[in-house]
């Protein structure tokens, strides 16, 4: 068997956590059109009859504006340590960005093969595909440059087969049927938080978290509370909606998606509450998993 650690890394909204959830076949990190969906490390497992590999998802690094932006881009750089190899993924049909170039110093102190995934290329023609390599081929030594489509599969299983090269382990790090090291908490949140996001999509998500209150499981029904904590009352009013109508939307879609999680019937209460300024509040970082000590 072999085995090992791929870290997948790039700047906001570049289908990071799309792809993850492609490979792994499964619904375990949150996605959305959002910028910066991602707020923590997410360990995707990837298992074939002779291969264990486990993908780790990064918070998109981009330039930081508040303490949770640096904790956010910390737990990224940490990300580059103690792996195999790294998917470095951008958006080809966007086309080269500063935050590209910046990932792209930052590699460089690192002594670790780097994969460039041209994500998105459902968006370009096969002209605009060869240009897209053309244009990161020359600005860094890449180990391999693959382009995928991560939301059509595109290109996925070749994706695959070319990291198990990169895998140097040969120890079985987790059983068969574990596809994450996220914990069903954790995941429930986020499910809560993805469906605030795809449904109020002007807003920017480093605006919005969740916090599961109460987890009470009875025989026939898991009973479940979650504070969604905005940083301001607009945002509580347009998340609450006309007659409390966006928060039952947003209530029912989280459900359906917990109850598949779960394998439970679900009874789910959605509370939102306004903290002023809570990604400068240490208090709340530490809550929701970005300790710094």
């Amino acid at each position: 068997m072999k085995s090992g650690f791929i870290s997948i890394v790039g700047r906001p909204n570049t289908g990071k956590s799309t792809l993850l959830n492609t490979i792994i076949n499964e619904h375990i990190a949150i996605v959305s059109d959002v910028a910066g969906t991602t707020r923590n490390t997410i360990q995707g497992v990837y298992h074939d009859k002779d291969t264990q590999i486990v993908f780790v998802d990064t918070p998109g690094i981009a330039k930081a504006t508040d303490r949770l932006g640096k904790h956010l881009n910390k737990q990224s750089y940490e990300a580059f340590q103690d792996i195999d190899a790294i998917l470095f993924v951008v958006d080809a049909s966007a086309g080269l960005g500063r935050g590209d170039k910046f990932i792209m110093e930052a590699l460089r102190h690192n002594n670790v093969p780097v994969i460039l995934v041209l994500n998105k290329i459902d968006r370009l023609t096969k002209e605009g595909i060869l240009n897209a390599i053309n244009t990161y081929k020359d600005l860094f030594d890449f180990a391999d440059i693959i382009p995928i489509s991560a939301l059509r599969k595109d290109n996925i299983e070749r994706l695959i087969e070319i990291t198990k090269k990169y895998l140097k382990d040969t120890i079985k790090y987790y059983d068969d049927d574990t596809i994450t090291n996220s914990d069903k908490f954790f995941m429930i949140q986020e499910l809560v938080r993805e469906k605030i996001l795809n449904l109020t999509n002007d807003e920017v998500p480093h605006s919005i978290t969740c916090t599961l209150t109460q987890y009470n499981e009875k025989s026939n029904v898991i009973e479940i509370s979650v504070d969604i904590i905005v940083s301001r009352d607009a945002l509580k009013r347009i998340i609450i909606g006309k007659q409390g109508s966006m928060l039952k939307t947003i209530g029912t879609q989280a459900r359906m998606d917990i109850e598949h999680l779960l394998g439970k019937q679900v009874y789910l209460e959605l509370f939102v509450k306004t903290v002023k300024n809570w990604r400068n509040k240490e208090k709340y970082l530490v809550e929701l998993g970005f300790d710094e000590h």
